[in-house]
Order: C-alpha cells, then sequence, then structure tokens
C-alpha cells in the first residue's frame, strides 16, 4: 500500500501533512519522529496531544505490517474515543487499506496490524503479546495496576510505550515516571505555547475552574488534592528507608 511513494513509509510528517492534511507544531513533528521506547507527553488540554497519538498508531499500523497496537484509557468510552480517531486517520490516506476486521473496539489490516482498544481494567486486557505500540491516554486517571499490567505486553518485540495525559495529583504512575523516571522521552506543553488558544480563553477558564483545576488542565502542573492534609513533598520526607518494618509474624 502506498508503494508509489516510500515517502509516507519513512517520514511520519510527508505522511501526516500529505495523506492527512494534518500540519504538525513542531512537538507534534518531533513527537511524529521520535523512536524513543518510552515516552511521557503531559500536555495541556487541546493542544493536540490524542491527534498526535492517533497519527503514530496509524502510520504504525499501515506501515509495519504484523504490528499489535492497543489504545489503553481509563474507560472503555475513552479508549474508543482514540480508536475513533486513528480510524478516522486510516480512511483518509489516497488508497485505502483492506480491512479483514473493522468495528467499533478493533480493526485487523490487510497487512496482519491489528489496533485494539481496550477497556480500563487489567483483569479484562491480560493476554496480548508483542506489542508494537502502547498508547495510555488521560494517563493520570489510569490506575497503577492497569499501568502494570500492560508493561509486560512490551517485554518480546521491543515495542513503544506512550502516556499521554494532563496531570491530577502529585500520585500515581503517571506523576512518578514525570517526576523520577529517566530514560524516557518527556514532553511538556502548556496552553500558553499553543497558539490555536487565545490568552482571553484561558483567563476565562482560570476565573471558571478555579486555580487548581486550572494549573492541571492547562498548565500541565503537579498540584496537591484540594482535600489533602499533608503534601507529597512532606510525605516523601517523613519516611526513612533505613528503618526495618515492623513483622506481625
Amino acid at each position: 500500500m502506498l508503494v508509489e511513494d516510500m515517502r509516507y513509509a519513512l517520514d511520519p510528517i510527508i505522511f501526516a501533512k500529505e495523506c492527512l492534511k494534518f500540519i504538525p507544531d513542531h512537538w507534534q513533528a518531533d513527537v511524529l519522529r521520535a523512536n524513543d521506547k518510552q515516552m511521557i507527553l503531559n500536555c495541556s488540554r487541546q493542544v493536540g496531544k490524542s491527534s498526535t497519538a492517533a497519527i503514530k498508531a496509524s502510520h504504525c499500523g499501515l506501515f509495519y505490517p504484523s504490528s499489535l497496537i492497543l489504545l489503553v484509557s481509563p474507560s472503555l468510552r475513552q479508549s474508543s474515543e482514540l480508536f475513533r480517531k486513528v480510524s478516522d486517520f486510516i480512511k483518509m490516506v489516497p488508497v485505502k487499506p483492506k480491512m479483514v476486521e473493522d468495528n467499533k473496539l478493533s480493526m485487523r489490516l490487510e497487512n496482519g496490524s491489528r489496533i485494539v482498544s481496550l477497556p480500563g481494567n487489567e483483569e479484562n486486557i491480560r493476554g496480548y503479546s508483542k506489542a508494537s505500540l502502547i498508547i495510555e491516554d488521560e494517563a493520570s486517571r489510569v490506575s497503577d495496576d492497569l499501568y502494570r499490567a500492560i508493561r509486560p505486553m512490551l517485554a518480546v518485540g521491543g515495542g513503544q510505550l506512550i502516556l499521554l495525559s494532563t496531570p491530577f495529583g502529585k500520585r500515581g504512575h503517571f506523576y512518578e515516571v514525570w517526576q523520577n523516571s529517566h530514560g524516557w522521552y518527556k514532553v511538556s506543553i502548556p496552553a500558553t505555547e499553543c497558539s490555536r488558544i487565545t490568552p482571553e480563553f484561558l483567563e476565562q477558564e482560570r476565573n471558571s475552574l478555579g486555580e487548581w483545576w486550572f494549573q492541571q488542565e492547562y498548565l500541565c502542573k503537579f498540584v496537591e488534592n484540594e482535600d489533602q492534609i499533608f503534601n507529597h513533598d512532606e510525605i516523601m520526607e517523613a519516611i526513612d528507608y533505613e528503618i526495618e518494618p515492623l513483622s506481625l509474624f
């Protein structure tokens, strides 16, 4: 498919611009070309992180035969939305790929690639292996158990894992990866760096949402929970790892 122009296969930016009529921002272009095995996108609402991830999924499925691409979100409805974006992009390519399977939750292309939308429950996603690409959308709301369940799916095959989200407090794997993990490709795009979002709109949102929500939803800040008695830093400073835990037996 598209063998007449291998530029699309070799460069996802050309693929996005010419096939999908999508003109990426500079940071989106960097993400589309990045081959890092672990990526985390800490981005404001409405800057285009889900569209960027959907293009990566589309490109992988179309040009890397027999790829397994998994879309994970806190709920099946949310992962189905990301799946719909991927499906819409694939339908835009000049030469439509033949579908062996095509429904609301998954598709299988003629080249053997599969794209699957998964529920937000770790008990119901086990069984997949050799994933080429796993995209975890709204990762700050995805349970840590689900995150731990999907990581082994990358053990064989050397696939790519992408976490994308706005922050949701100083907790969970999204926060821990962003704050403490090394070896990750990290991107932070607040709304103030997106030309499509006006200062007037942001000021209106700040007044409507309040500072706690605004800092997270639009400025990519990890802030304490409003009802939290002790902040995260105080709790971490109080831990002494040299003290042996008490045994109950």
